[in-house]
């Protein structure tokens, strides 16, 4: 059984060195290139890529500055071990769209925004503007109007979360908001309430946070929070499962299980 669930690839990058830089990221989030791996000589990724020497070394310092690789002398360039990779950086974020998130991406995801967002629509309820609610309340017009299962729906719902997090006025979550951006909308894309009573379930608690946010009660709102984040938690939880269990059936064409 395996606990991976989707590709959703992201924009290309625009300079050559951006692009090799993309491209061993990838690789290596996807384990194709395991921790504490030497990577190939500069004349083999040279080769490889189509690039020259100078390009190849700044995709390297890349890779070095968000914590992907080390270089160390006599040895050469080292993937590093997981924990040390800065999962704030955008594009590491995106390459783990493009290498294809798994459960434990988003688990840790879900921790993150625990211990962070309902912190956040805490202070909204206490320091929220007008504009702040308006466009809170225009995000969850939104919401109402897409389909659960759109693009529209997963910004919508994303433009929410980051409007409190704005609402908050700590520059610091506002910043998170913004970086984690790409990884939640991925998120709300795979747990999509698509199920009529999962949609309303999903609404109402939206609704409850701005609703708490309105009425200056930041417990109220803490609370709406964490239960939107565990709600997408058990809906991510049901994804794994059928995807799973999708990848183990036989194929109609191999000739089993019938």
């Amino acid at each position: 059984m395996t606990s991976r669930i989707v590709i959703i690839p992201t924009r290309r990058a625009h300079s050559n060195h951006a692009e090799v830089a993309r491209s061993i990221g990838i690789d290596i989030i996807a384990g194709r290139y395991a921790e504490g791996t030497r990577l190939p000589g500069d004349a083999e990724m040279i080769a490889m890529f189509g690039v020259s020497r100078p390009v190849l070394r700044e995709s390297v310092k890349t890779l070095v500055a968000k914590g992907l690789l080390t270089t160390k002398a006599r040895v050469g360039t080292v993937v590093r071990e997981r924990g040390a990779w800065n999962m704030f950086d955008a594009d590491v974020l995106a390459w783990h769209l493009d290498a294809g998130i798994d459960k434990r991406f988003l688990n840790d995801l879900a921790e993150i925004r625990l211990a962070v967002e309902p912190r956040a629509a805490m202070l909204a309820a206490t320091r929220r503007s007008e504009r702040d609610l308006a466009e809170l309340r225009q995000s969850m017009a939104r919401m109402r109007h897409e389909a659960s299962d759109s693009v529209g729906f997963a910004d919508a719902d994303l433009a929410l979360h980051v409007g409190v997090a704005r609402a908050s006025g700590n520059l610091f979550m506002r910043s998170i908001g913004h970086v984690i951006e790409a990884a939640l909308r991925a998120s709300f894309l795979l747990s999509a309430p698509v199920e009529p009573e999962d949609r309303d379930t999903v609404l109402l608690w939206h609704q409850n946070i701005i609703d708490a946010i309105a009425a200056r009660d930041p417990e109220a709102a803490s609370e709406a929070m964490v239960f939107v984040i565990h709600n997408g938690m058990h809906r991510h939880e049901d994804t794994v499962i059928e995807t799973a269990a999708a990848e183990t059936m036989p194929s109609a064409e191999s000739g089993e299980g019938s």
